[in-house]
């Protein structure tokens, strides 16, 4: 009996590239989110990295990697009840998370900021406590997205954040797949350490400093 009898399937690609398949499955989950992203991200200005995201492999592990980020920083599952996309790039990490969370036996609930009317959709958030998502969270994204206009400025995040506040929920903390903003915690007078990102709420004034927690730091990847 040969060898396609016996498995029922063909070896596809050359042999080299199944070697590297071989290779990149021995990655440990973050380091596989790695490789994929610094094709993206180096030399790059700014990407949404739909490459990345709707790829069947970081689909597998994205979610769940994002979640250890968090609990490494402080912030487990416990410590919020829903994630929320702050861009359309973000939603396949939030649905990832969604996943993840179920797979540890914890409800998650997520949702997606509205980008025409300031508002969001998905289960309400009304007295939840809430992180929200991006893809590659930078100072320069506002140059390639309508959602994160200048960051040093808060202007746009700053109304995400109101608009959030507005829907009775509570901000934990803002996460990434890739992060090159914020101040480092300590000069910021964290007491966790963690970068923060500043926000005001258009509607009331309320000055806050968002926890912010990337997977990677564009530096990191860029090393």
């Amino acid at each position: 009996m040969t060898e396609k009898q016996t498995t029922g399937f063909r070896p596809t690609g050359t042999p080299d590239q199944r070697v590297d398949a071989v290779d990149f499955a021995m990655l440990d989950p973050r380091e596989q989110l790695r490789v994929m992203l610094r094709d993206h991200v180096v030399g790059k200005p700014f990407s949404e990295l739909n490459a990345v995201t709707f790829d069947h492999r970081a689909a597998a592990v994205m979610g769940h990697v994002m979640l250890d980020t968090l609990e490494d920083a402080g912030y487990s599952v416990d410590d919020f009840d829903a994630v929320g996309a702050l861009t359309a790039a973000a939603v396949p990490l939030v649905s990832a998370m969604i996943q993840a969370a179920a797979s540890r036996g914890e409800d998650l609930d997520g949702f997606v900021m509205d980008f025409v009317y300031p508002s969001i959709k998905g289960p309400s958030i009304e007295g939840r406590r809430v992180v929200l998502v991006d893809a590659w969270l930078s100072e320069k994204s506002y140059v390639q997205t309508s959602s994160l206009v200048t960051l040093r400025n808060g202007n746009e995040l700053s109304l995400d954040f109101g608009v959030v506040e507005a829907q009775g929920a509570q901000v934990v903390a803002i996460t990434s797949l890739v992060g090159g903003v914020g101040e480092t915690g300590e000069s910021a007078g964290s007491a966790s350490g963690n970068a923060v990102i500043e926000v005001i709420n258009p509607a009331t004034d309320e000055q806050r400093s968002l926890p912010f927690v990337p997977v990677f730091d564009e530096s990191e990847l860029n090393a």
